[in-house]
């Protein structure tokens, strides 16, 4: 059965795991350098470090915003860690760059990575010249996902009317203060159909297939 998402005028998407499989494990890589800078600033042990790490997940959105209050890391440094990470593991998948192609309005990237990761990872996947914008962590003074004033800052600094938005995310709880402010949220990944949270509003366990089954408002 088809989606009826003709009311969507504003695609709104997060970038990693999101845009592309998590099967790729860039995701896993990325952690594994996070944890090695965790290790590096408090001198803590492996173990203990990634624990950490994933408290600061937690509490803050995102581990950088932990390190930033407790530690005085730099975002800058904190980014040089991982921005030079192969890509190989991710394709240019041309049913992809077809079905977001296809979508009629404005098509926004909504990220907790750095501007320059955001950058390299549209540019592997061919996905570049398809969003008008993209909102990464610096767009938002470090004020990470799922913190309702990302949102709100977003949707005032790109005009998004959050009636008319549909929000693709791989994390389930980023995706609540969309729904929040009215907008359709679609959960991404291997494990969305396990998802029962209310404020999900749709599943898509692979993204490609999803947005080419969709109904899209007409265009002239």
């Amino acid at each position: 059965m088809s989606v009826d998402l003709s009311h969507v005028t504003t695609w709104l998407f997060d970038l990693d795991d999101t845009l592309y499989p998590a099967e790729s494990g860039l995701m896993a890589e990325i952690e594994r350098r996070m944890t090695a800078f965790v290790m590096r600033v408090t001198q803590l042990p492996r173990d203990e470090a990634y624990r950490l790490q994933k408290d600061y997940l937690v509490r803050h959105g995102v581990t950088l915003l932990g390190l930033m209050q407790n530690h005085g890391v730099d975002p800058a440094e904190f980014a040089d860690a991982y921005v030079d990470i192969e890509l190989d593991a991710l394709s240019h998948d041309p049913e992809l760059v077809a079905a977001i192609e296809a979508l009629p309005g404005r098509r926004l990237v909504f990220t907790n990575a750095d501007a320059r990761h955001a950058e390299r990872v549209l540019r592997r996947l061919g996905l570049t010249d398809l969003f008008h914008e993209v909102f990464h962590i610096a767009s938002f003074d470090y004020t990470p996902k799922p913190d309702p004033r990302a949102f709100a800052r977003m949707c005032a600094e790109h005009g998004v009317v959050p009636a008319q938005t549909c929000f693709f995310e791989d994390s389930e709880r980023n995706l609540q203060p969309a729904a929040d402010l009215g907008m359709t949220t679609v959960l991404v990944g291997p494990h969305a159909l396990d998802s029962a949270a209310p404020f999900v509003h749709f599943r898509a366990p692979r993204l490609t297939p999803f947005l080419q089954g969709v109904s899209r408002r007409e265009t002239r």
